[in-house]
């Protein structure tokens, strides 16, 4: 491809009249093939003389007149060779481009798949390793792939397998690295990259499950990884204008979907939390709203506590919006483990099993293991509350508090100390455990002393106090 040079002749008037002569030799005699070979060999001359805008309005007229023909491998042809055509002009093959692409839909249409699956293909070969067509052949890729996925999902007779199918779908997609196309709209950009996403989600969704089938480990963790590196391309501040409500809603519900994978619940609450706050979802309160925040009250007590689902948790309990009538059952949820009080496994299962019960996070297939994973957090929340409260405690006590066997008291409270929840030492031939860490004489030390200073201070307010009041009644005394 070429810019155009220095024009050293001007062919526009006989760009026009050729244009005209060809289309009238095309509806009188049906000559079309013809009249669009006369004007190739006028391209040719406008070309050679850098006469750009003549040469495009030629290659739009051959386009124009061999799709008037109905020949469509002859459109095709006259596409592929004029943009073969040695130091052809990046503005005329543009224009070609984007006139076959607007036919695409009818062509699909009325000539039916297997002749849009040919002028695809064709229009992919033209914009390969052409920097200037990263756009329409990004357009043309991912209608190719959207085809694919549809084919998976509805095979015809000679179609490949349902999972070949998904697979290139996906495949195609990913070979777009839309992230890099300087002539791309942003907006245009995201769209495709949470195509790429969704593609990537359903392939690894398929391969987790043929994994499952056949008895083996989950197979798709690449997909996943994939997608999750998808999403850092994602300009976040992008997504929450107001003006792009949609795409921030498909890319934080495809975030729950993959955080679910993972079991990373506190994501979950962040992804829903983020839709939560959209206008377009307050404005449905006893719908979308409400069930965005539950799912929010959800999954925040099935995160493990940390410093950060410590303080999302908080700021939830105090917002008005959890207070509010019908919701009496989540806020009282979200109460009991902000408040440092120990729960009973059974309590929880009679008052909010039925409610829980009801929600998609504890039904269908996961459900079982969501509701096991609560009972670990209710457990959880019972050891740091007893951690603040004693300093020691026998270990028959600990499992009675906790209403679990000896055994699993030792597990859970190891997997609390190891990640740093709690600090805690077992001594099994006592059967004792330590909340406290023993302190060395360097801590006493440097606490007694600090405890020194603060009553030195205080003795020092009182005495300038003292001695204010004593002048004070002096100088009252004379007078």
């Amino acid at each position: 491809m070429a810019e155009p040079g220095k024009k050293t002749k001007d062919y526009s008037e006989e760009a026009k009249a050729a244009i005209s002569v060809a289309w009238d030799e095309g509806k009188g005699a049906g000559n079309w093939k013809g009249a669009a070979e006369k004007l190739m060999s006028l391209e040719k001359q406008t070309r050679n003389a850098s006469d750009a805008p003549s040469t495009t309005l030629l290659v739009q007229a051959i386009i124009n007149i061999a799709y008037e023909s109905k020949d469509y491998s002859f459109v095709l042809e006259c596409l592929t060779a004029l943009s073969k055509k040695h130091g052809q002009f990046k503005t005329s093959v543009t224009a070609m481009i984007d006139l076959v692409m607007e036919w695409l839909p009818a062509i699909k249409e009325k000539q039916g798949v297997k002749t849009w699956l040919e002028w695809i293909g064709a229009l992919r070969n033209v914009t390969e390793g052409k920097i200037f067509l990263e756009t329409p052949r990004a357009r043309v890729t991912l209608a190719l792939a959207l085809y694919h996925e549809e084919l998976a999902k509805k095979p015809e007779k000679d179609s490949p397998k349902p999972a070949e199918s998904l697979q290139t779908a996906s495949d195609l997609l990913q070979e777009l690295q839309v992230e890099t196309y300087s002539s791309m709209e942003l907006k245009e950009k995201i769209e495709i990259l949470l195509e790429q996403m969704r593609l990537l989600m359903l392939v690894a969704k398929l391969k987790d499950e043929q994994a499952a089938a056949a008895g083996g480990l989950a197979d798709g963790e690449a997909d996943w990884v994939k997608m999750r590196i998808g999403s850092k391309k994602v300009n976040e501040g992008f997504i929450n204008k107001p003006e792009n409500k949609d795409l921030k809603l498909k890319f934080h519900q495809l975030m729950v979907e993959h955080s679910l994978r993972h079991s990373s619940y506190l994501e979950v609450a962040k992804s829903f939390y983020k839709i939560w706050e959209m206008p377009s979802v307050q404005e449905d309160q006893e719908g979308a709203a409400r069930l965005a925040l539950e799912h929010i009250v959800y999954y925040l007590i099935l995160a493990p506590h940390d410093n950060e689902q410590s303080d999302m948790i908080n700021r939830l309990y105090i917002d008005p919006a959890l207070s509010k009538p019908r919701r009496e059952a989540h806020y009282n949820l979200v109460k009991r483990f902000v408040t440092k009080e120990l729960m009973r496994w059974t309590g929880i299962q009679e008052y909010f099993g039925p409610i829980l019960t009801q929600s998609d996070v504890f039904s269908g297939p996961t459900g079982e293991k969501r509701y096991k994973d609560l009972h670990t957090r209710v457990t959880e929340h019972n050891i740091r509350v007893i951690a603040e409260y004693y300093s020691r405690i026998s270990l028959q006590r600990l499992t009675e508090l906790l209403m679990l066997d000896k055994d699993k008291t030792e597990e859970v409270l190891s997997r609390l100390v190891v990640s740093g929840m709690v600090w805690a030492r077992i001594d099994r031939p006592a059967g004792i455990v330590n909340f406290r860490q023993k302190r060395g004489a360097e801590d006493v030390m440097n606490d007694w002393s600090s405890d020194m200073n603060k009553m030195l201070g205080l003795v020092e307010k009182a005495w300038m106090a003292m001695n204010a009041e004593a002048a004070a009644r002096s100088v009252g005394s004379k007078s």
